[in-house]
């Protein structure tokens, strides 16, 4: 059977804006600049303000948002990070990219995210950055982290890779913590036409370190003061991110009025966890995530109503491969990090973004109803 509700349609948003983006493509290929340059300098401007912050640095990827803050941080060989034992694995990878090592924490059942009450005791001479994940969209609880980060002498990286215009206690993401990394990959809230990335501060010193590192370690031409990289967002993306920024809230308005169509009808379903958002937190709902001890159950009942579906994450980062040899990251073994494990057993994610149209989201609702 054909997918008649994707779980994501990732040309809507360009069908939307089409006349805006083809006319912004359009300029900068008439430009003939096509790194870095006026576009990029205008995006930058424009997220850093949405986001409430004085820097934003653009990179290549969000990948290389996470890694090139860690390195401007300082993180090197030897050094600890604490993530989420619950996250994608980029998290995880942008630490060992530094040779430095992952020291993941379990999160809050209830939220999915990073548990501010375990970090404490993860904390060692070695530690040098927290980096708590706004996972699905919601924001992670800040404050109490924070306040640990500021009583042990460390910084505070997030990854707001899925959290486009959240807000934690009011103000949105983008500056609570030392430096916040983004993703603009194209299924994001706020995607780019390809692969893109950033990373806001209000610290002029991370900011600077990485326009150097971003940039193959130099500020001026031919003089290089550190071993950088070449991750420099392209005046295309700039310029589409540029035109999707400013529809950016009234899409998330949409995402949540979709939650709320979810929260209310599902909420009597017993098979179900529904998504919980404590007090203070306003969710970009980059995902609407449930979960069920039949997941396997759920997911076929809504493949065969042609409903599109997808589990983020199958696989917990410690039991990957990649993590699998002693030296990556110990070697860990199953079972040591249940949460983790469990809610990669047991979450599904239904489709969720501002182009779902609601016969659309009757349909899942119902195919869920008599699941």
């Amino acid at each position: 059977m054909s997918t008649a509700v994707p779980f994501l349609d990732i040309q809507a948003s360009y069908r939307e804006l089409k006349s805006e983006i083809d006319a912004a493509v359009q300029r900068v290929l008439e430009s003939g600049w096509y790194i870095l340059g006026g576009e990029v300098d205008t995006f930058e401007q424009d997220y850093a303000t949405y986001c409430g912050v004085q820097h934003c640095v653009s990179v290549a990827n969000g990948l290389d948002a996470l890694h090139l803050a860690l390195r401007a941080m300082d993180v090197g060989p030897g050094d600890e990070v604490i993530v989420p034992s619950n996250t994608y694995i980029a998290t995880w990878l942008a630490v060992s990219q530094c040779g430095a090592i992952p020291v993941p924490v379990e999160p809050v059942e209830g939220t999915y995210n990073l548990d501010p009450q375990r970090i404490a005791a993860a904390i060692t001479p070695r530690t040098k950055v927290i980096l708590p994940v706004h996972l699905y969209g919601q924001p992670a609880d800040l404050a109490p982290i924070l306040a640990l980060a500021r009583q042990h002498g460390l910084k505070v990286l997030e990854d707001g890779a899925q959290a486009h215009g959240a807000r934690y206690q009011g103000q949105r993401i983008g500056g609570h913590g030392d430096a916040v990394a983004w993703s603009f990959y194209p299924g994001k809230n706020l995607g780019a036409l390809g692969d893109a990335g950033a990373v806001t501060t209000n610290d002029p010193v991370i900011a600077d370190r990485l326009r150097v590192l971003r940039n193959y370690g130099s500020r001026v031409k031919y003089v290089n003061e550190v071993q950088g990289y070449n991750s420099r967002l392209d005046p295309i993306q700039a310029a589409a991110l540029c035109v999707k920024l400013k529809h950016l809230d009234a899409w998330q308005a949409r995402r949540d009025k979709v939650a709320a169509l979810y929260n209310k009808e599902l909420a009597a379903n017993q098979r179900l966890v529904l998504p919980m958002v404590p007090a203070g937190i306003d969710s970009a709902w980059h995902l609407y995530v449930v979960r069920s001890q039949d997941r396997e159950g759920l997911q076929a009942a809504l493949t065969r109503a042609g409903i599109g579906s997808l589990i983020h994450y199958p696989i917990p980062p410690h039991k990957q491969q990649a993590y699998a040899q002693a030296g990556s990251g110990s070697g860990y073994v199953a079972g040591q990090f249940p949460l983790a494990e469990v809610m990669a057993d047991e979450v599904l994610s239904l489709p969720m973004g501002p182009h779902l149209r609601e016969e659309q989201q009757w349909r899942v609702i119902e195919a869920i109803a008599a699941w």
